[in-house]
């Protein structure tokens, strides 16, 4: 049996001559319908988006040029503001005391103070004790006024400015005191909201959702009043009905039977729509952060430990990835493949994911000539077709028939899915113990062992050079520093200066147990496959362990834990984490689109039915229009936001058009 069971509004009570060959096209062409509709529905949405997005105000050309006070605010300004900044005018009033101006983020955990500005007393030599300076907007600000000469704390503040906002900081002696000094912030123009644009566009997105369900209702409705209507006017239309297709079915209102499709061992397995449709939807965020996320801070990776929307995308579609290799390799297997041969395509699929992974990451076609000492190794296909290989020989030398009927065999009835799979864990915990005796045991020159911390200015600058701790010394050792990535995440707010890469060899150990994770979510599919219930206890059992293991990994803190949640390192607190969330996903999923058939999982299955073809061209064609084309002001969120939107809904546009006809990339 292959593809997933009809959606409930394909359903229809064949008419007159209906039955046969004709009544199986016409619910071939319902289908095909309901996914010209929701592809529909997703052009709707970008356009929806696109309109409202420039309507939203804020973010104007002009920005900061209405100032009224003070008057010479425009001479002051350094530079045109950019994204995620506000201007600050320091006000030294001060007599005859320089001061020198700190400023560190709070989400820079431990970080040294950095000199913003030095301005002179008002009436010195610098000038009128005065300066103008760009600040981040992003999180909140720490700033710490010190007289320059006496290097002594005056004062100390913290506030969240907004971004295109200007204010002013007064320094000045209290007038009760000679000594006591007042660090009072005045706000000057009030900022912009620059998240208003996301806030539109969910709601009209939130809005289209709802509108496209009430009228899937009320077409099901008015469909279910006509076939009504008939059978009373005509008694004779209601006997041959009756007589050709015989009672109607029991079936849910909205369409298809509360329990999948029947399904017997020795057939291959049904294709699972929650299960493309997950991974479509991973794939989807990962376009859209990848484009830039309307250069939102939320949709980009942390910086260190944390998470943001962008740290979610990969380890799902990792956990996905390691559900799909079980259910596709029973179904093989159950085919008459040998394990052989079998073995033969999984080792040559890895061997392509690395190669156009290396291809990928290294762009320099538009660039010039690149040099093979500064290529690129490590990144995310190549992590991917590793883990692949792995999860997959794994699941292959261990391969075992799925039980015909659970329910008649008392292990099954508890943990027969894990106890099956008892020597791949035992493997999978050897693999984690490997891990963590690397992370926390491996000295690392010139660092303390066991360091999971960014380096740079972080943990008070005592470990500048130490980025990633063993993690960061294994790939630099083996690959050498021009085959890393430059640029991390950390380099930003840590001001790291060392190479690191986030796909680097020892965080690989933990992709393979998050795949494993989706391994053990095909199995329960499977195994349970005629139990929507056990299959749901499970996945909640699963997501809250998971949880659970997180929360006393990490002591329910983002960097206090013993081993907080990272990106970076791909720690086992963050799989935990990821994991749980992907458990409890397909706990919604699995009765919504599979079991009930409320939801087709359109648009995310198109892009899930040819994840690679969506992921390479997302990457190769990214600076090709229709994807990206030239702004009118580039420092505006909401433009940013409505072309990276508008270049997602045309890769699931694709998506779906490539599923109408039928083509797949599949290596």
């Amino acid at each position: 049996m292959t593809g997933a069971r009809p959606c409930a509004a394909g359903k229809r009570v064949a008419e007159r001559g209906g039955r046969g060959a004709a009544a199986a096209a016409e619910e071939a062409g319902m289908r095909g319908a309901r996914g010209g509709c929701w592809a529909l529905a997703a052009l709707l949405l970008a356009a929806s988006v696109l309109s409202a997005a420039r309507l939203v105000p804020g973010g104007s050309p002009e920005r900061g040029a209405q100032a009224a006070s003070p008057r010479d605010l425009d001479k002051k300004r350094p530079a045109e503001l950019k994204m995620d900044q506000a201007l600050l005018l320091i006000h030294n009033e001060l007599l005859g005391t320089n001061l020198t101006v700190y400023w560190k983020s709070e989400w820079c955990y431990q970080c040294l103070f950095q000199v913003l500005v030095s301005v002179s007393p008002r009436g010195g030599p610098g000038g009128p004790g005065m300066a103008a300076v760009s600040v981040s907007t992003q999180h909140g600000s720490i700033l710490q006024l010190n007289d320059t000469l006496a290097e002594k704390e005056i004062c100390r503040l913290q506030y969240k400015f907004g971004e295109f906002g200007n204010y002013s900081l007064l320094v000045k002696h209290v007038h009760n005191g000679v000594h006591e000094v007042a660090c009072d912030l005045v706000v000057n123009e009030n900022p912009v909201d620059s998240d208003l644009p996301v806030s539109v566009a969910f709601l009209i997105g939130l809005a289209l959702i709802i509108a496209l369900s009430l009228l899937r209702l009320l077409f099901s409705l008015d469909d279910f009043n006509n076939w009504i209507s008939k059978a009373i006017n005509s008694q004779e239309t209601d006997h041959l009905i009756n007589s050709e297709l015989g009672s109607p079915s029991r079936a849910d209102p909205l369409g298809g039977d509360i329990q999948p499709a029947t399904w017997h061992p020795s057939t291959p397995p049904p294709r699972l729509r929650c299960v493309d449709t997950f991974r479509g939807l991973s794939l989807i965020l990962m376009v859209f952060v990848n484009y830039g996320g309307g250069k939102y801070w939320y949709f980009k990776h942390a910086s260190w430990n944390g998470l943001t929307v962008a740290d979610l995308v990969f380890p799902w579609f990792v956990f996905i990835m390691g559900s799909s290799i079980f259910l596709s390799m029973t179904s093989i297997l159950q085919r008459g493949c040998s394990k052989f041969r079998l073995l033969g395509k999984i080792a040559w699929r890895s061997f392509l994911l690395i190669c156009i992974g290396i291809i990928i990451v290294n762009p320099n076609y538009c660039l010039g000539p690149l040099s093979w000492d500064k290529v690129r190794i490590p990144g995310v296909l190549q992590r991917l077709g590793v883990t692949y290989f792995v999860v997959a020989v794994l699941e292959l030398l261990f391969a075992k028939p799925v039980p015909e009927n659970c329910a008649l065999e008392r292990s099954c009835f508890s943990l027969g899915d894990v106890t099956s799979s008892w020597p791949q864990w035992l493997l999978i915990l050897m693999l984690e113990s490997i891990w963590l005796g690397l992370t926390f045991f491996l000295p690392v020159p010139g660092c303390p062992t066991g360091y999971l911390g960014p380096g740079g200015i972080g943990d008070l600058g005592e470990h500048p050079n130490c980025t990633g701790g063993a993690a960061g010394y294994i790939d630099r050792l083996l690959l050498g520093d021009d085959h890393l990535h430059q640029r991390p995440s950390c380099t930003v707010l840590y001001h790291t200066e060392v190479a690191y890469d986030p796909e680097g060899i020892l965080g690989t150990i933990n992709s393979i147990v998050m795949a494993f994770l989706g391994v053990q979510a095909g199995k329960i599919l499977l195994y349970y496959k005629d139990q929507t219930k056990a299959i749901l206890i499970r996945f909640t059992a699963w997501g809250c362990i998971l949880g659970l293991i997180s929360v006393a990994l990490t002591k329910g803190s983002e960097n206090e834990g013993f081993i907080p949640v990272n990106k970076n390192l791909w720690s086992i607190s963050y799989v935990t984490t990821l994991g749980s969330f992907a458990f409890f996903i397909l706990l919604v999923l699995y009765p919504v689109v599979d079991v009930r058939g409320l939801w087709t999982g359109a648009p995310f299955f198109y892009p899930g039915m040819n994840s690679i073809l969506v992921y390479v061209g997302h990457e190769v064609f990214e600076n090709y229009f229709p994807f990206q084309w030239k702004l009118e002001d580039n420092q505006s969120h909401k433009e940013h936001l409505t072309q990276n939107i508008v270049a997602t809904a045309v890769w699931v546009l694709i998506a779906y058009i490539l599923y109408r006809k039928k083509i797949f990339w599949k290596i």
